[in-house]
C-alpha cells in the first residue's frame, strides 16, 4: 500500500482578474521508504505540491480539486487543527532556508523538546535524551552541550541538521524536504544527501525530495516526476529519466547539464522560458519551446501515457496515433 497518494491535485488562487491554475492535475504516489524526487524550473509547480501536501498554502491558495491521501486517510480538506496535528507527527517538514525554521530566541534545545513532546507522550526528561539523540543521529559534534546553543551559534550546515533532527522528532512517516541542500556547498550536500537516504532506510519513512538540481536527483531518488508549468511531465525510475528521457523538456534539462566524460564545449540549453500562470498556451504546455513538437501539440494537451520505462505527458508516444506522429 502507498504510504501518500495524490490523485488529480489542482490549486488555484482566485484574484481579481479571474482565477490562476498553479497545479493542474497532478498525480503520484510514494511508498513507505521510497525517495521520489520533483524536479523542474522555477515556477514549474515544485515547491507548491510540497505546501499543498504540508497543508501549508499561502492564501488566496487553494486546493480547489482532487485529494491527497496519506496512509489511506483524505488529508487535503482536513481543518487547521487537524492538519497541525499530522504535520509534525506523520508528516515532517524541511525547508530551504533553517533561518527559517527555527526560532533564534530560543535554544535548539527547547525547540526540539517541545516538538517532541507535542506529539509523543514523553516526559521533559526523555524528550531531552531523545532530543540529544536527534542531535548525535544528524551528525552534530558533541551533542549535549550543543542542544542548549542557539541557531545563530550554529554553521548553515549545522543548522540545516537541526532542521532535519527537528522534522524527525515525532517519527513521521513522510518527510517533505523544500530544497534542503540549496543554500549549502558542496561537500555539506553530499552529507545531508547520505543524512535523508539513511534516515529513510532506518526510519522506513517516505521522501518527497523538491530539487531544481538534477545532480542531487540522482544521487538520492528511487523515482522522479519533472514538473513543468503546473503538471507532471514525465515521471520513472531514476536511472531511466536520466538516461533514457522520454519528453523532449526531460531531455532539455539533461542535456543542459555539464557531463565530466563529454569533451564538448558549450552546454545545450532550453530557448524561451516558463509560460506564466496567465499565459499557458494551449495544447502541451511546452510546444512553444519544444523542437519536436506538431500539429497537435498545440491543440491537444496529453495526458500522462506510457513511454518505455517511465510515464510521459507527450504526444509521441501515443500508440493510437499511428504514423501520424
Amino acid at each position: 500500500m502507498n504510504l501518500l497518494d495524490v490523485q488529480d491535485l489542482v490549486v488555484e488562487f482566485p484574484g481579481r482578474r479571474g482565477t490562476l491554475r498553479a497545479l493542474d492535475g497532478i498525480s503520484f504516489s510514494i511508498a513507505p521508504g521510497e525517495i521520489l524526487g520533483v524536479v523542474g524550473e522555477s515556477g514549474a509547480g515544485k515547491s507548491l505540491t510540497g505546501a499543498s501536501i504540508i497543508g501549508l498554502l499561502e492564501p488566496p491558495g487553494r486546493v480547489a480539486s482532487g485529494q491527497i491521501m496519506l496512509e489511506g486517510q483524505r488529508i487535503d480538506q482536513l481543518s487547521a487543527d487537524r492538519m497541525r496535528h499530522i504535520r509534525g507527527r506523520k508528516i515532517g517538514a524541511i525547508f530551504q532556508d533553517p533561518l527559517t525554521s527555527l526560532n533564534p530566541l530560543y535554544t535548539v534545545g527547547r525547540q526540539l523538546v517541545e516538538t517532541i513532546r507535542a506529539h509523543l507522550p514523553v516526559s521533559a526528561a526523555e524528550a531531552r535524551q531523545r532530543a540529544i539523540a536527534l542531535l548525535e543521529d544528524t551528525g552534530i559534534p558533541a551533542p549535549a552541550q550543543r542542544i542548549d546553543h542557539y541557531p545563530h551559534q550554529f554553521s548553515g550546515g549545522m543548522r540545516q541538521r537541526v532542521v532535519i533532527a527537528l522534522a524527525l522528532a515525532a517519527e513521521p512517516k513522510l518527510i517533505v524536504a523544500d530544497e534542503p541542500t540549496t543554500a549549502l556547498d558542496v561537500s555539506i550536500q553530499a552529507q545531508i544527501i547520505q543524512l535523508l537516504k539513511r534516515v529513510c532506510r532506518e526510519h522506513h519513512a517516505a521522501v518527497l525530495l523538491i530539487t531544481h538540481d538534477m545532480g542531487v536527483i540522482a544521487e538520492t531518488c528511487d523515482r522522479v516526476a519533472v514538473m513543468y508549468a503546473g503538471r507532471i511531465a514525465e515521471i520513472g525510475p531514476v536511472r531511466e529519466v536520466i538516461h533514457q528521457p522520454a519528453h523532449p523538456y526531460t531531455l532539455g534539462l539533461m542535456a543542459s547539464i555539464p557531463d565530466m566524460t563529454s569533451d564538448r564545449e558549450r552546454l545545450n540549453q532550453i530557448d524561451g522560458s516558463m509560460p506564466r500562470l496567465n499565459a499557458i498556451p494551449p495544447g502541451c504546455a511546452y510546444n512553444p519551446r519544444c523542437p519536436r513538437a506538431f500539429d497537435r501539440c498545440t491543440r491537444e494537451r496529453p495526458d500522462l501515457m506510457a513511454a518505455g520505462a517511465t510515464r510521459a505527458a507527450c504526444w509521441l508516444h501515443d500508440a493510437h496515433a499511428g504514423a501520424s506522429s
